[in-house]
């Protein structure tokens, strides 16, 4: 197994730059998840490591070693694609034994591998059939297979859920992350679906535009401390709300005035918010922190509190999601189950304060230096 480094990476398609000096350590065996919108450059980023788009400036390391200039095939390196890429006239067995017949691989050692993996991977009563006779979930476990048995320093995977529907994918998420556990190889795994980053990651890269927008960081770390508002709002579902806001008073009362409704500053933030007296700012609070102050919590201050108007009500069963407005801002809440509201019911809301993120209004940047935060651990 083996470390892979990225060094100032850069690639430029003539004028259009798609990741932009990338920097990153990824540590042998580790699952790292690239995530992001659409056209982010992680789908690049990937290609790059795997050999199959050239590097524009920058330096690639696998196991230490510089493989800019080394072919795909001699990078030692797996990759599992978003579309399978299976050989539909191979039976799964051919498929899976493909890469290793290349290498001139003994037949023996290509039975015991394929078989090995066979088992793992639950589909060795398959290995006869033909891609066309199997389903999604099965397709992309053959295509897991075929990866698994080349043994190769590093899996590269993009995109390997997005063609299976909710249930099958919650079920290969959960494939992948134990084989991971029992193979213990380095993985490097790109999503644009953030719940697949929070569930399967060590650790997350966050990219926009091409760049990356805030340290890898363990998922609960990169939650609880979003260093902008591109972070805060696509990491967590449902996302984090933002409102617009004037920090008003003065020394250890302050105060965010967001127009139809007033919260009181905790005075954990008092020391970083100071300098932002009478300045507009963007807050934001996750859906789970703001509940009917009907059902709140014993250890919620109740005086952060506003009298909205409800649009939407979610049952999820044991939650309920409700769209809320109050004057011009529109948000979400995520309540007790015991919450009977209806759409068009009139009711008053607490927000839960310890957990507030701000932001600069102009540079969209975190306001709270994580070192003079310690939120509670609760939610």
């Amino acid at each position: 197994m083996a470390g892979v480094t990225l060094e100032h990476i850069t690639k430029r398609y003539g004028d259009l730059v798609t990741v932009k000096d990338l920097n990153l350590d990824v540590k042998d065996q580790e699952f790292l998840v690239l995530v992001g919108p659409s056209g982010c450059g992680k789908s690049t980023t990937l290609r790059m490591i795997a050999g199959l788009e050239d590097i524009s400036s920058g330096n690639l390391f696998i196991g230490g070693r510089r493989v800019n200039d080394v072919a795909p095939k001699d990078r030692d390196i797996a990759m599992v694609f978003q579309s399978y890429a299976l050989y539909p006239h191979m039976s799964v067995y051919d498929n899976m034994a493909f890469g290793l017949k290349l290498r001139h691989t003994p037949k023996e050692q290509i039975k015991k591998r394929v078989q090995e993996a066979a088992q793992m991977l639950e589909i060795g009563h398959l290995l006869d059939r033909k891609p066309k006779a199997l389903s999604g979930g099965q397709r992309q476990r053959v295509a897991l297979g075929r990866a698994i048995v080349r043994e190769p320093k590093v899996f590269l995977m993009d995109e390997p859920l997005s063609n299976l529907d909710a249930k099958l994918r919650v079920q290969t998420r959960t494939q992948i992350s134990k084989l991971h556990q029992r193979l213990q190889t380095t993985v490097i795994y790109v999503t644009h679906d953030q719940t697949e980053a929070m569930t399967m990651a060590d650790r997350i890269v966050v990219l926009k535009d091409g760049l990356l927008q805030q340290e890898p960081s363990a998922p609960q770390e990169l939650y609880d401390h979003p260093e902008n508002m591109f972070v805060a709002g696509f990491i967590g579902s449902p996302p984090m709300n933002f409102f617009d806001a004037t920090v008003t008073g003065s020394g250890e009362n302050l105060i965010l005035d967001a127009g139809s409704f007033q919260l009181a500053v905790p005075p954990m933030y008092n020391h970083d918010m100071a300098p932002y007296t009478g300045k507009e700012v963007v807050f934001g609070i996750r859906p789970e922190h703001i509940s009917d102050a009907r059902y709140t919590d014993a250890h919620i201050n109740a005086s952060n509190k506003a009298v909205v108007n409800v649009e939407v009500v979610e049952p999820m069963g044991s939650e309920v999601y409700i769209y809320l407005s109050s004057g011009a801002q529109s948000f979400q809440a995520r309540v007790d189950s015991r919450t009977r509201v209806r759409p068009s019911d009139q009711i008053e809301v607490v927000f839960d304060v310890d957990h507030l993120h701000v932001f600069d209004k102009q540079t969209q940047v975190s306001v709270l230096k994580r070192a003079n935060v310690e939120r509670p651990n609760r939610s």
